[in-house]
């Protein structure tokens, strides 16, 4: 299960906040349950500090290869830096299973 998938289904299931600032504030809180964001957004400074909050609040997170995607996945229009699944939904088992990687 692929990082998109997830996204789309908890989008469908649960409930995702979209975008660096909301993402900041869910891992912040605590109430992210995993973390996506994109390697190509430009400046890299946008999303450099998301895997380090996520350590830090030990919460699964994952880079992935395309904002465009990332936005896609999320139901937007737009390009996405970074997603936050805050409710798993159908995604839970798959979220879980990618916290081994």
């Amino acid at each position: 299960m692929d990082v998109y998938s997830i996204i789309e289904k908890a989008k469908r299931t649960g409930k995702i906040e979209k975008g660096t600032n909301e993402v900041t504030k869910a891992i912040e809180r605590g109430t992210a349950k995993f973390v996506a964001y994109a390697s190509d957004v430009e400046p890299k400074e946008i999303v450099q500090h998301i895997p380090f909050l996520c350590k830090e609040k030990k919460i699964p997170c994952q880079e992935v290869d395309s904002k465009q995607k990332l936005g896609i996945s999320a139901g937007l229009q737009v390009p996405a830096s970074s997603v936050a699944v805050v409710d798993a939904g159908e995604a839970e088992a798959d979220i879980s299973a990618l916290g081994g990687k």
